[in-house]
């Protein structure tokens, strides 16, 4: 089964400074119908103007994953961290027992364009942590690349919950196939450009939730990057 969630449809708030689209409830957008999918609880899809973002606030027991699209985010918090992400990087903070941190985007003429992502955990009250990695471009370009995991494999961020999250870029005649096993669930959110899931169109800001399919196929991409979640 397959059900399409247009990006249109997503809640949004524009703050100035901050234009962001919510997959899922956040904030003050509320739609019992998109509370999460499994584990899966939040894709924010942010612009953050320049020298602007998100002062120091703080979060507990949730995976944060932020996947840079376009320009240049800048994280601090108390743990110590700080480090600016730019395309290609994959940053994860496991919250934990509790975390501050901010977010920024430090040039003074572009805007920075992100996802953020919250995973909840299989495990409440970790000792908080922080990671950084790098993901090749040509490691996604026609592939699967996996870019977060519950061991850390293949060179992807650890997080602390029985889900695996990929990154493709597709063009033309190039193809997909992530394979789901019994008893787990997909879900695919297109970053950008367009591409077809299991034979269904979609463009950016569109996403798929996917049950009782034995696999996801993404093909037909005309500039496309979408993640692909793999969940219990």
């Amino acid at each position: 089964m397959i059900e399409l969630r247009p990006g249109a449809e997503r809640g949004h708030a524009e703050h100035g400074w901050l234009n962001s689209f919510h997959s899922f409830s956040f904030a003050d957008y509320y739609d019992p119908r998109h509370m999460g999918f499994g584990p899966l609880r939040v894709i924010n899809e942010d612009r953050v103007q320049a020298g602007m973002g998100f002062g120091t606030h703080g979060h507990r027991d949730m995976e944060i994953i932020s996947y840079v699209l376009d320009g240049e985010l800048e994280h601090k918090d108390n743990m110590g961290n700080g480090s600016i992400i730019v395309p290609g990087d994959v940053q994860r903070m496991s919250a934990g027992r509790g975390v501050m941190h901010s977010e920024y985007n430090p040039s003074p003429e572009r805007p920075v364009h992100f996802l953020q992502i919250w995973i909840q955990p299989n495990r409440q009250g970790v000792k908080p942590s922080y990671e950084q990695k790098r993901i090749d471009g040509d490691l996604k370009r026609g592939r699967l690349a996996l870019i977060a995991s519950p061991d850390g494999r293949d060179g992807s961020v650890m997080i602390h919950q029985d889900a695996y999250v990929y990154a493709t870029r597709l063009d033309g005649n190039e193809s997909v196939t992530h394979r789901v096993e019994p008893g787990r669930r997909a879900y695919v959110h297109v970053a950008r450009g367009k591409v077809r899931v299991n034979g269904k169109p979609l463009i950016a800001g569109d996403a798929a939730k996917i049950s009782e399919e034995s696999a996801v196929t993404l093909d037909a991409g005309d500039h496309a990057e979408a993640l692909v979640f793999d969940l219990p």
